[in-house]
């Protein structure tokens, strides 16, 4: 039988020595977090929107993407039909968050419904429409940004005949206010990401390392495995089952749909294999998705491949080529097809897939390409860069290997932030390959 080198009392010696808060304090940062979005960020988005009443509508269990990120800390889902209405009365500075449901929805958000005036709930909603008279009524429907599409049909329905003829023709898509309000970080959120980055990568460092890899023994699915109950075990989530693939000196293609859904499931480590990992955590509400590489040193060896090198540095200019066509308003289809140009003058195969980054790990705001739409994505690569934005970088790059004969690719994901300022790494990049074992100082031949 084959050993497993995979022991519970590893998950405890670890390199990432997170500080994580127990779940107590962890709701009690979430809730500070989700105040100060619901009293300094929502009304500044709802006067740039032009939107000036927000209407959230969910039934337990099948939640809204955009409600589920304002309910308090201590609820795990909507309860019956939970309605939240944002009202903004801008010229009188005026600004009203109301719940018409049955019990207050945390401390920010006041239950609204008097059932004693109003038995049914759509009646609540119609007078509070009918009594401040909004100008826009917002909906969250939308085309191409599905997080901005959770209003369903049934309650859509029901809302539609009940609220005041007048105001029929006042409900609009509330689509950039949503995806605004998802994409936004505020600066108490953007003060903790680091820390969330910071984890992920001291759990990459730990897991590509040889407390955690016996060539010729582990294999990629114990690797993943490891990474999952690594996480968990600092009390942790993840948004997504790691992956974990190989490149190696054999005559087998490494492209897009071997590495995301063809890979071999129990791969055995060997040395000279080229490794590549894909993970993210949940923290905080906040996610992060990271991919990295490491080289396993072949008998003799003491350093990365030069050829693996030279192709790793290639995917560092790419993630610098494209960062630097960020800016302000700029659509993401521009910022890709801009980005590709630039690598092609410089000779690199390159493919740019990047994503926002925030509530979920493939979230809400402009997308950057996807691995199979290099030319651009219709509807939601249409959409601009806006400041105060996180992204995770992700791309590859493919590069020739003499020594192997085949093109490998370098596939690099690392989380940064774009604002103002311009863009940064939230928590740093992968500058170079980890290598496994480490090498020893003061050790030779």
């Amino acid at each position: 039988m084959r050993k497993i080198p995979i022991l519970l009392a590893m998950l405890w010696a670890s390199s990432a020595d997170a500080q994580v808060l127990p779940l107590r304090e962890q709701a009690k940062v979430v809730n500070e977090i989700l105040a100060d979005r619901f009293d300094n960020l929502l009304p500044v988005l709802m006067d740039k929107t032009g939107i000036d009443m927000w209407v959230l509508i969910s039934r337990e269990y099948n939640e809204d993407p955009v409600l589920r990120t304002m309910l308090p800390a201590e609820w795990l889902s909507a309860r019956r039909r939970t309605i939240l209405v944002f009202y903004r009365d801008a010229a009188n500075n005026k600004y009203e968050k109301l719940a018409i449901a049955r019990y207050n929805v945390g401390e920010s958000i006041k239950a609204s419904w008097d059932l004693t005036k109003f038995p049914n709930q759509w009646d609540a909603l119609a007078d509070i429409i009918q009594t401040r008279k909004p100008k826009k009524i917002g909906i969250n429907t939308s085309v191409h940004h599905a997080h901005a599409d959770g209003l369903d049909h049934t309650d859509y329905a029901e809302m539609m005949e009940k609220i005041p003829a007048a105001y029929k023709n006042k409900v609009v898509s509330a689509e950039d206010l949503a995806i605004r309000w998802l994409e936004t970080r505020t600066a108490r959120e953007m003060a903790i990401y680091p820390q969330l980055v910071d984890i992920t990568h001291s759990i990459i460092e730990e897991g590509f390392s040889e407390k955690v890899i016996t060539p010729g023994i582990t294999t990629t699915d114990d690797l993943v495995w490891w990474f999952r109950e690594k996480i968990r075990g600092l009390g942790l989530e993840t948004w997504f089952h790691p992956s974990v693939s190989v490149q190696r000196n054999d005559p087998q293609s490494f492209e897009h749909l071997r590495n995301f859904s063809n890979r071999p499931k129990d791969d055995v480590i060997q040395p000279g294999d080229l490794l590549h990992v894909d993970i993210g955590i949940t923290y905080l509400r906040l996610n992060t998705d990271i991919q990295q590489h490491a080289y396993v040193l072949k008998p003799g060896e003491q350093e990365l491949p030069s050829s693996i090198k030279k192709a790793f540095e290639r995917s560092n200019r790419l993630q610098d080529i494209l960062t630097s066509q960020f800016k302000e308003g700029k659509s993401g289809n521009t910022i890709l097809a801009d980005a590709l140009a630039q690598a092609k003058r410089e000779g690199i195969v390159a493919s740019i897939y990047t994503h926002p980054l925030g509530f979920h790990g493939h979230a809400a705001g402009p997308t950057i390409g996807l691995w199979d739409q290099q030319n651009g994505v219709p509807g939601a690569g249409d959409y601009p860069l806006h400041n105060g934005t996180a992204y995770s970088i992700e791309l590859n790059t493919a590069t020739e290997i003499p020594e192997w004969k085949k093109t490998i690719r370098i596939m690099l994901e690392q989380d940064g932030y774009f604002d103002e300022s311009g863009f940064r790494y939230i928590n740093g990049r992968q500058k170079e390959v980890y290598l496994v074992p480490r090498p020893k100082a003061g050790i030779g031949d």
